[in-house]
């Protein structure tokens, strides 16, 4: 069985030799790919000595690098990890076993702290906040949307399309496993603080805004009859005010003195219909575009133990 990590990685000198081992040693035989994106100080050169493959992209944002992987690596099981020491790869031979005992396709490893202070106050709340919305928003509960400690089948990743370009990759990557109904489970893992002098890439507003814009699109592109038809009754509801005085003075003086609002009135209302065929046609392409998808993951074999 071929089983492969992916590492993203970006100046992670400090901690890459050691993800490296730890790695090594959870799963021996695996094969370990350190992917460096641009970086500025000896990680390649680390992880090269540790025994990883070393291969770079040269785009900058985790979301480049794993489209980047997921196109090039063949595998039976992929692993990805992030290359900062922050995840316990001791706990990497249970998501596997998971894996391939269910099959599933997907293992979320959902992150707990062996270590106070792991978890940054304001990302642990912005998760929550995600979680929160997208287990409501897609109806499949989430623990830890945010994670990136996974486990994949291999047509789970040759079935995804990596569209993202930075941090958001793991909202897309949860989206798309709810989206396609695949089997999948969460395991609890290990979550400690990053290494002393090493700093997190990851800019609490800046990137929570990047992925909460994903999470409006992908609820666009997913949900349209949803956001649609949600835009379309705001807008009904605006037109129907400002056009209730029209209403009002043409009952009472059989007049319509206020033309521009009433014109005004009837075009946003127009605008709602408009917004709901929107809904109900992206719906049809919806329907559609989720059947070519599954076709496409329908044509690889379930995670198994052995592979003949």
């Amino acid at each position: 069985m071929r089983i492969a990590a992916i590492v993203p990685c970006y100046n992670e000198e400090l901690a890459i030799g050691k993800v490296v081992d730890d790695l090594r040693a959870a799963v021996p035989g695996m094969t370990i790919y350190v992917y460096d994106n641009a970086s500025s100080d000896r990680t390649a050169e680390v992880a090269r000595a540790a025994g990883a493959t070393v291969r770079h992209e040269y785009v900058k944002g985790k979301g480049n690098v794993v489209r980047r992987a997921f196109a090039d690596v063949d595998a039976d099981v992929y692993v990805l990890i992030d290359g900062d020491d922050t995840y316990a790869a001791a706990d990497l031979p249970q998501m596997i076993n998971a894996l391939l005992d269910g099959p599933y396709d997907h293992v979320l490893g959902v992150r707990r702290e062996t270590e106070a202070g792991a978890y940054r106050p304001g990302h642990e709340l912005g998760n929550r906040g995600f979680n929160w919305f997208v287990s409501g928003v897609f109806g499949s509960s989430v623990s830890d949307m945010l994670s990136g400690y996974r486990v994949f089948s291999r047509r789970f990743v040759k079935s995804f399309p990596a569209l993202s370009r930075e941090f958001e990759i793991e909202t897309e990557l949860t989206v798309h496993a709810m989206s396609l109904r695949v089997p999948q489970i969460e395991v609890p893992v290990g979550f400690k603080d990053r290494p002393v002098g090493s700093e997190s890439k990851l800019r609490t507003y800046h990137d929570g805004f990047r992925i909460l814009s994903l999470i409006i699109g992908l609820i666009r592109h997913e949900r349209p009859v949803m956001f649609y038809g949600i835009a379309g009754a705001l807008l009904a509801i605006i037109g129907i005010i400002i056009g209730i005085p029209v209403i009002v003075d043409f009952v009472e003086t059989g007049l319509v003195p206020r033309l521009p609002t009433a014109v005004l009135a009837v075009g946003i209302v127009i605008v709602a219909f408009l917004a709901w065929v929107i809904g109900l046609i992206l719906d049809g392409v919806l329907k559609a575009r989720r059947e070519l998808s599954r076709l496409n993951y329908l044509q690889y074999s379930a995670p198994t133990p052995t592979i003949p």
